[in-house]
């Protein structure tokens, strides 16, 4: 039986940028540092959350390479590398895994709109050659595309394919896919606000968002979790429920950028076509970051 590539709370870390647009390297390696120190379990770069859409190759590559040497093997760290263009995305993880990642997370081809035989296709193109474990991302709200539970049965049996980073909303879709893919097919919530209630149907972690501010909530509710402890962690999860809505008033990673920048953390703006979060949500994260106690009034 192949192992999950991690258990508990991952942070989908934010990239920050300096006042001219570029990486700031400097405040990326004491975020990477401050996350390990709180106790994260793993970090995934170049994701959604990392803004890995508005990245050059060029930069998409030296953030992996730059965090994994900054990580120096203390977590696990998942390379975001997925692409629409199956090539590319072959490109961007053999460059991962060079540099030293210990998997890839890859979402799904977006705008193409891929067949089920489409995606099997194109997982199986990648999965064959890399020798990384793979863990999926099912996020059709932005790709406009989701796996059925077959399609993941059928890509669960390639042994380079660990498992998915579901968001996809659909508890049915969760429900199905560990009935029938057992324990060759690993789950990670990719919702901070289904958290608990997927971990309950047997998901083993969280890529989280909310881990980039206040990673001790979602560590405690995902350790919880694993512990069998589910009222407790239902507990958490639903005490943090504003903040947690907040962080999604506008579309990611708009809010959680705003909410470090509030906190005091250097992280910079964003890249367009992504813009500064408007005036009335971000006056409701603030109020949002007080009562969570991230924030003095």
């Amino acid at each position: 039986m192949r192992e999950p590539v991690f258990t508990g709370a991952c942070s989908a870390i934010i990239t920050p940028f300096d006042h001219s647009g570029a990486i700031n390297y400097d405040q990326f390696g004491k975020l990477i540092d401050e996350q390990i120190e709180r106790g994260l379990d793993a970090i995934c770069v170049c994701g959604t959350t990392g803004e890995c859409s508005t990245l050059t190759i060029r930069e998409h590559i030296a953030a992996v390479e730059y965090c994994v040497k900054r990580v120096n093997g203390r977590v696990k760290v998942i390379a975001g590398a997925g692409s629409n263009d199956t090539s590319a995305a072959v490109y961007l993880s053999q460059h991962a895994q060079d540099s030293g990642a210990d998997a890839l997370l890859h979402v799904t081809p977006y705008y193409n709109k891929a067949s089920q035989t489409g995606l099997i296709k194109h997982y199986e193109y990648i999965a064959d050659r890399v020798q990384l474990p793979i863990i999926l991302y099912n996020v059709p709200s932005r790709t406009g595309v989701s796996f059925t539970a077959e399609t993941y049965k059928v890509l669960s049996q390639h042994p380079n394919i660990n498992g998915v980073k579901e968001a996809s909303g659909n508890f049915s879709l969760l429900a199905h896919t560990l009935a029938i893919c057992g324990d060759d097919f690993y789950v990670w919530s990719g919702n901070d606000d289904q958290v608990v209630p997927m971990m309950s149907l047997g998901a083993k972690g969280v890529i989280s968002v909310v881990a980039n501010i206040a990673p001790e909530i979602i560590i405690q509710m995902t350790h919880l979790c694993l512990e069998g402890n589910f009222s407790k962690a239902a507990a958490i999860q639903l005490g943090y429920m504003d903040f947690i809505d907040a962080l999604f008033l506008e579309v990611n990673p708009i809010p959680i950028k705003a909410a470090m920048n509030l906190a005091g953390y250097d992280i910079g703006s964003l890249r367009l076509p992504l813009c500064d979060m408007s005036d009335g949500p971000l006056e409701v994260l603030r109020q949002s970051m007080m009562k969570a106690g991230l924030l003095k009034a």
